[in-house]
């Protein structure tokens, strides 16, 4: 928590690791004689998420810049608070206690991804503080907050949303696989994606023959991927973290793995830092998108945005395409925009309220959430990556690398199998 406040002027980059905070040039007077509207949360700047830790809070700034730009929120300029969690769910809960009885924030977003989210729930409910998080699956079975809301494309179900798609194509596939390998981190993202899996494969009556996590901290997976490989199984599903991830594909490639089906949720494919570094190694894998300029719907605002983002990505040094987590940081900020000017207040209770009642217009499409805080619908893409022939990135700037499985709205075209002969 050390670290002296800056200032943030619009239109600096402004991700930069350690604690710092930002505030953005004022528009006009009547801004200047308010208090600032004051936007607090932590973010991985730093350990292993900040490569979309950056990306989303480049995606928060822009927001922020352009509310100030038309005259702030409420009459106020928008000025965010935040510090480095270093990746690290211990630093959080300190984190929003400082945002909150120091900094006197007004509203709090979550950091990215599940470690992050989980830990200052507890303090948060006790301040009855309406929470906007990002991307941490089925957090809010835990907690049963009824001010606890989730940018995640998963659905009301959140983990068995997160891994439909891949059980999806596992139906898809003639004649039926009869045996699973399930294989994960032993952390907290990962036994939510895997007990998600077991429901799945109770429902399709497929035999597990491997199931099995690894230590957090493994860097040689060559030993995991041939104990499976010892067991023959149809399909192997993976929930992994990104650099295990990275590490598993490369595992694969290294003992030529025999199986129809190599993937899961399998989170830093989607990272455009990844797509690069495994370039063609990523054939035949099948796992989880939030876009793809294959997928056959378009969203209002979201081609405008990413053409911003990606104007900006490159002298901020973070993700150059954004197409994972950076538009959902920005439609984040676009809900809490939306409630706030709705209800003309900060009220925490009203916002909650409006939260629940109110469908959003963002740029991932319009956003409604259910009792629990999870998404009504669910829109996670399932994809199995095919044709790439280079680490370069513009391999990814247009359609053609990926083949969208599911959902069916998106769909456009079918699984190729078995994995080795797809990974070709």
């Amino acid at each position: 928590m050390q670290g002296k406040r800056r200032k943030f002027l619009a239109g600096a980059s402004g991700a930069a690791a350690g604690a710092v905070a930002g505030s953005l040039a004022l528009p006009n007077l009547a801004m200047a004689q308010q208090q600032p509207l004051k936007v607090g949360f932590s973010m991985g700047l730093t350990g292993a998420l900040a490569p979309m830790g950056k990306a989303a809070l480049l995606c928060i700034q822009i927001w922020a810049e352009e509310v100030n730009a038309r005259g702030g929120l409420l009459g106020r300029k928008v000025e965010l608070v935040y510090y480095d969690d270093q990746s690290n769910g211990s630093t959080v809960p300190a984190i929003y206690t400082k945002l909150l009885e120091i900094d006197k924030v007004d509203i709090v977003v979550s950091s990215y991804g599940t470690a992050m989210v989980a830990p200052p729930i507890p303090m948060l409910m006790q301040r009855g503080m309406t929470f906007m998080t990002l991307f941490g699956l089925d957090v809010s079975s835990r907690f049963n907050y009824d001010r606890y809301f989730a940018i995640m494309p998963a659905g009301p179900k959140p983990a068995i949303g997160w891994t439909q798609g891949y059980f999806d194509a596992v139906e898809s596939m003639n004649p039926k696989p009869k045996t699973i390998a399930l294989v994960g981190a032993d952390a907290e993202y990962p036994h939510s994606a895997l007990e998600a899996a077991h429901e799945h494969v109770k429902r399709l009556g497929l035999k597990i023959v491997y199931d099995k996590t690894y230590p957090p901290n493994t860097v040689d997976f060559s030993p995991v991927l041939r104990a499976i490989q010892s067991t023959n199984p149809d399909i192997v599903f993976v929930a992994s973290y990104p650099p295990d991830s990275v590490g598993m594909i490369r595992a694969a490639h290294e003992v030529s793995l025999k199986t129809r089906l190599f993937g899961g949720g399998m989170v830093g494919t989607q990272y455009t830092a990844i797509k690069t570094q495994l370039g063609p190694a990523l054939n035949g894998v099948v796992s989880l998108e939030t876009y793809a300029p294959e997928a056959n719907a378009k969203f209002p605002g979201l081609d405008k945005f990413l053409e911003k983002y990606q104007a900006r990505a490159a002298q901020a040094g973070v993700d150059p395409l954004g197409f994972y987590l950076p538009p959902y940081a920005y439609a984040m900020m676009q809900v809490i925009d939306q409630t706030v000017t709705k209800n003309k207040s900060i009220d925490q209770a009203k916002m909650a309220e409006t939260m629940h009642k109110d469908t959003f217009d963002t740029v991932v499409g319009k956003v409604q959430f259910g009792k629990n805080g999870e998404w009504t619908q669910g829109r996670l893409l399932y994809v199995q990556y095919n044709g790439i022939t280079s680490n370069s990135v513009d391999e990814w700037r247009k359609p053609g690398r990926m083949t969208v499985l599911s959902p069916k709205d998106y769909s456009n075209g079918k699984l190729r199998e078995p994995y080795q002969e797809a990974s070709k």
